[in-house]
């Protein structure tokens, strides 16, 4: 029987004191071995490292499909009873494994392992609560790429503000009919749910058994009418990215500024080449001025299953690969992420800044300084629905010049729909 996410932590919390004992690995039946699924790239040579140093407790890599695909092999490894030990999950997943039993509460068995980590970025492991499901791996901290020389070209100053924000998209479009600042897209609710973050939102919570849901709060709103007028202004594109024409209008310059993720500078290498060294980075405008905090967009973790007959020496493995400097670093070099540990990002692998960005020396510390501001953020059970609410809607809303804030009321009208039918205590 399929239980809500606030049930199992009513559940866990009570029985905290049996994790360890459940979780326990004898001494006396030769090493321990886990199993591990992951997709990122070279992962295995984190593996390897700990494998070497460690005789006593090996891991198998099993590399698996992201995303929504790996979700739905462990929803149906759990369920025919051979999960593996670890798993690396992303961070809006978290709520739809552990609501099926997928993933255990590790309270108790990571003391001291959430001082590594922005508070932000811990309570996507926790659900906003005291359980733990997860060791966060690597982060996705939003932040503002621009083209420096057409700033110069047309007289601009990157905004700090999203007031400064309209106001230099509209001075660009009253100084050029070539250029837009930027697009909004309707086509990745991953960027509108990060702004939705920087901007205080909180679409999901858990009280007690039951769950809250206000995907459409003032926050989200007020992102949603912004945008939307920017784009009835007609000073700002309303193009989808990842488009053949989202990649020339980056390529040519006909959009000058994308806000995005840390992991930005790799698709402004594969998308618009040309572009190299022309580009710089700066922290999100804020919504008040001297405000300070950011959304987090994409980002994952490594989960250890409910079955595991090795939870302690599984947690033991994670924490390792997800905090140790030697580990973090391979991390970096070898699977090109962005670590959610503090520490690594600032440590030597990160010591000079992406070849994309080599005329912005202090592109690592900025980043780091911006991703210790990342808003916290509980996911709910089924952002799947959410998100595929958000493209339908969004769109069109924008081919029907209707509202941006009727979007947002029809992902609130979706999710709280789908999670009534699917047995979940919900309150609005």
């Amino acid at each position: 029987m399929r239980r809500s996410v606030g049930a199992k932590i009513v559940v866990t919390a009570l029985a905290a004191s049996l994790v360890a004992a459940c979780g326990s690995d004898p001494g006396d039946e030769g090493p321990v071995e886990l199993t591990f699924w992951s997709w990122a790239p070279n992962i295995e040579k984190v593996v390897d490292a700990w494998n070497a140093d460690n005789p006593d407790v090996q891991v198998t890599l099993s590399k698996q499909a992201g995303g929504g695909d790996i979700v739905t092999k462990l929803l149906t490894a759990n369920q025919a009873g051979n999960p593996p030990d670890l798993a690396q999950v992303e961070y809006q997943s978290l709520p739809t494994l552990v609501s099926n039993d997928v993933l255990a509460d590790l309270t108790g068995l990571t003391d001291g392992v959430a001082d590594s980590f922005a508070d932000g970025v811990w309570q996507q492991v926790t659900l906003g609560t005291d359980a733990v499901y997860a060791i966060p791996q690597d982060a996705g901290p939003m932040m503002l790429y621009y083209r420096a020389d057409l700033f110069d070209e047309y007289g601009l100053a990157v905004p700090t503000t999203w007031e400064e924000f309209a106001q230099t998209a509209r001075d660009l479009r009253a100084r050029t009919t070539d250029h837009y600042l930027t697009t909004f897209s309707a086509n990745d609710p991953g960027w509108f749910a990060g702004l939705a973050q920087q901007a205080g939102a909180s679409w999901w919570a858990i009280e007690g058994e039951t769950w809250r849901v206000t995907v459409n709060d003032a926050a989200t709103t007020r992102v949603a009418d912004y945008w939307g007028g920017l784009v009835d202004e007609g000073v700002v594109n309303d193009q989808p990215m990842y488009t053949p024409e989202w990649n020339q209008a980056l390529n040519d310059g006909t959009l000058l500024a994308w806000p995005s993720a840390i992991w930005g500078p790799g698709v402004l290498a594969g998308n618009a080449p040309d572009t190299e060294g022309l580009w710089e980075m700066a922290p999100l405008p804020q919504w008040s001025a001297g405000a300070n905090v950011t959304g987090n967009w994409g980002g994952s973790s490594t989960g250890v299953t409910d079955k595991s007959a090795h939870k302690e020496a599984a947690v033991e493995f994670a924490t390792w690969m997800n905090t140790d400097p030697a580990a973090t670093e391979l991390l970096i070099r070898e699977s090109a992420i962005y670590p959610a540990a503090r520490d690594a990002q600032t440590g030597p692998a990160l010591a000079d800044p992406p070849a994309f960005f080599a005329n912005q020396p202090d592109f690592y510390p900025l980043a780091q300084q911006i991703a210790d501001t990342a808003a916290g953020f509980t996911w709910g059970p089924n952002v799947n629905v959410t998100y595929q609410t958000y493209m339908d809607s969004f769109a069109a809303a924008i081919t029907d010049g209707t509202p941006f804030a009727d979007a947002v009321d029809a992902m609130q009208e979706a999710t709280v729909g789908d999670m009534r039918s699917n047995g979940f205590s919900v309150a609005q």
